[in-house]
């Protein structure tokens, strides 16, 4: 107890030094002797205060290092028994104890003082391994996977030497197969007997022998203009760092006008080589329906896309369309009635291309026909206007559609094949049997149960392709009006025959004009108010240029939004040196809307996917839910960074 009250007034003694010194010397002013002998007195009582203050730290260091000693000694049986490396450390990660594996494996060259953990847990520290459980770390040559737990005075690390196995899942991971499948998409303009067009087929064949030879890729040709291939891991990740170079190599060979394209389909992360190749047939169909010219692998239902910047290679053969158009007269026949619909905000080519089926099933197969739309959300109101003066009861609304669907509706999509864009998505799950005419580069998330599915995504319109099916099935079906509502679809698509178009366009719109279509008439479809001229007119002046791209952002709230929005954007698009326009506008307080145009050099879709959204290379748009014009405005500046980069 003595010793206890010695050690309890010390800090008295302390504060009672430190008033005499100032004392001492005002003393000394006053009377010299008497400040000579109050400061002998102040030295002596700060030796007294000195002197037991470094006994006690000195005690006290002995005790704790003694008692760290016999706790954590370094020889401890407990330790020194186990046959890995282990170590105690303190709560900032400073050594108390550890065993002679720890020693050899970590501490050769050290002296042994003032070591931290953190050199052997690279750069986490002991807590981060208690949290995680375990964490991997790699010292020289030396792979260790770490257990760490807290104990009463510190932490308690394991280093467990698992080098060779996690070699050998490396080894297993950066060999394991997938495989691909490879066509080349426009074969035919090779394929003629002509010496230059067989040397340019050659030259690009060579180019895919000697990518494949050069990346040690297994490469087996097919059939004309098809391939296979097996990659391993180490290859397919190299080649998707590099984002596919051979699409570059291979569209740098050209033939009258025309550059050589490939796509290639890839399955990857499969159990047997076998899931692998169905997975790659997914994945190329997938690339095809996107235009082709590009890559896509499948891996766990995901997909991942490089390349897709050629044009689409128009497909002057009608032989699928024909095919498709006998299964959609079989099923046309086999139904009890017929609904037919388009997309959310139709537009004129969906009502364009849903006038020309319910012509084919109304007038020529006699079915109970409706097309079904909320004509109070169109963007096309003054042709359906035209299409009930002639035709009254064609349209109904998605409600009183619902009370049709049944077993036997066929229900007919056109325009779209996406759940999320189509006008009700409840209608096709309750509708027996689906067709899905479109012509957008397909979406990773489409419809599935169609028993017939045309889709063309070099086709210029879903009305050109309603159209090449009525002339073929019936001729001389449709009225003046509904070949005018075709016509009005194909010259929006083709802004007027300008973009994205075919031989087969022309002659779809020769074929149209042949059955009564006015073209006066339906240049007066597009003509706008003055309203929406001057509001367009404020979007077009208000447009900054970034990256070769114009954009423009709705600042006011706009009357026909999306009509303005989208002539906006063609318009952008003629001024100079300019590869693509994006307007934005608000849809209601919580979305707002990206209009995306281009002449075919920078694939919009590929760009409006990335913020959600889709279309068609030189049309496309997305939804941007939650966000304000200006954080879609940076959302979609980071899309054009990243993507042009």
């Amino acid at each position: 107890m003595k010793k206890r009250r010695i050690w309890t007034v010390i800090p008295v003694y302390v504060i009672f030094v430190v008033m005499m010194i100032p004392m001492s010397v005002a003393t000394y002013y006053y009377n010299k002797i008497l400040g000579i002998v109050e400061m002998s007195v102040t030295l002596v009582a700060l030796a007294a205060v000195l002197v037991p203050t470094m006994t006690f730290r000195n005690y006290v260091k002995n005790v704790v290092t003694g008692a760290m000693e016999l706790s954590f000694s370094p020889d401890d049986k407990a330790l020194e028994s186990l046959r890995y490396p282990v170590v105690i450390c303190g709560e900032n990660g400073e050594l108390l104890a550890y065993n002679t594996r720890f020693k050899q494996n970590f501490l050769d060259g050290f002296d042994g003082e003032n070591i931290s953990i953190a050199p052997v847990l690279g750069d986490h520290d002991p807590t981060f391994a208690v949290r995680n459980g375990s964490i991997d770390i790699r010292y020289g040559d030396r792979r260790y996977t770490v257990f760490a737990r807290e104990v009463s005075r510190g932490y308690l690390i394991e280093y467990i030497d698992d080098t060779y196995l996690k070699n050998t899942v490396d080894k297993y991971n950066e060999t394991k197969k997938s495989v691909a499948l490879l066509v080349f998409d426009n074969i035919e303009d090779f394929s003629d007997a002509d010496q230059e067009a067989a040397a340019a087929q050659l030259t690009a064949e060579n180019l895919l022998y000697r990518w494949a030879n050069k990346h040690s890729i297994l490469l087996r040709r097919l059939g004309e203009s098809r391939y296979i291939a097996v990659f391993e891991e180490r290859v397919l990740k190299d080649q998707i760092e590099k984002k596919f170079r051979i699409l570059d190599r291979i569209r740098s060979v050209s033939y009258n006008g025309r550059s050589a394209t490939v796509s290639i389909g890839v399955g990857r992360d499969c159990d047997s080589l076998t899931q692998s190749a169905a997975e790659a047939k997914k994945a190329l169909d997938m690339a095809l329906g996107r235009g082709g010219d590009q890559v896509a692998i499948l891996s766990g239902g995901d997909y991942q896309f490089f390349g897709g910047v050629a044009k689409g290679v128009e497909k002057t053969s009608k032989v699928k369309v024909r095919v498709r158009s006998e299964q959609i007269a079989d099923a046309i026949k086999a139904a009890d009635r017929v609904l037919i619909m388009g997309h959310k905000f139709s537009d004129l080519d969906c009502i364009g291309a849903a006038s020309g089926m319910y012509a084919l099933s109304a007038t020529h197969f006699k079915k109970p026909t409706y097309v079904v739309t909320d004509i109070n959300r169109t963007l096309a109101r003054v042709m359906i206007d035209r299409l009930l003066s002639e035709t009254p009861g064609m349209f109904i609304t998605p409600e009183k559609g619902m009370s049709y669907a049944g077993e036997k509706t066929l229900l007919i999509i056109v325009d779209t094949h996406s759940p999320d864009f189509v006008e009700n998505d409840r209608l096709y799950k309750n509708c027996g049997n689906v067709i899905i005419i479109d012509h957008h580069r397909r979406m990773v998330n489409y419809i599935d149960k169609a028993s017939v599915f045309l889709h063309e995504p070099n086709a210029s319109s879903a009305s050109e392709l309603v159209t090449e099916i009525v002339e073929y099935l019936a001729d001389n079906v449709i009225t003046h009006v509904q070949a005018e509502a075709m016509l009005a679809g194909i010259m929006l698509d083709t802004k007027n025959f300008v973009i994205n178009t075919g031989v087969r366009s022309f002659e779809a719109a020769a074929y149209l004009r042949k059955m009564g279509a006015d073209t006066v008439v339906v240049r007066n479809v597009f003509a706008n108010s003055l309203e929406n001229y001057r509001d367009k007119s404020r979007l077009v002046s208000s447009a900054q240029i970034y990256k070769h791209c114009a954009i423009t952002v709705a600042e006011q709230p706009i009357q026909n939004s999306r009509v303005v929005c989208a002539q906006a954007a063609d318009d952008l698009l003629s001024i100079e040196d300019t590869y693509a326009s994006f307007v934005i506008s608000a849809i209601d307080n919580h979305s707002v809307n990206i209009s995306a145009r281009s002449f075919g050099k920078l694939n919009v879709q590929v760009l409006m996917e990335k913020l959600g959204g889709g279309g068609h290379q030189t049309m496309a748009a997305a939804q941007l839910v939650g966000v304000s014009l200006r954080e879609a405005k940076e959302q979609l500046m980071a899309v054009l960074e990243e993507s042009l980069e």
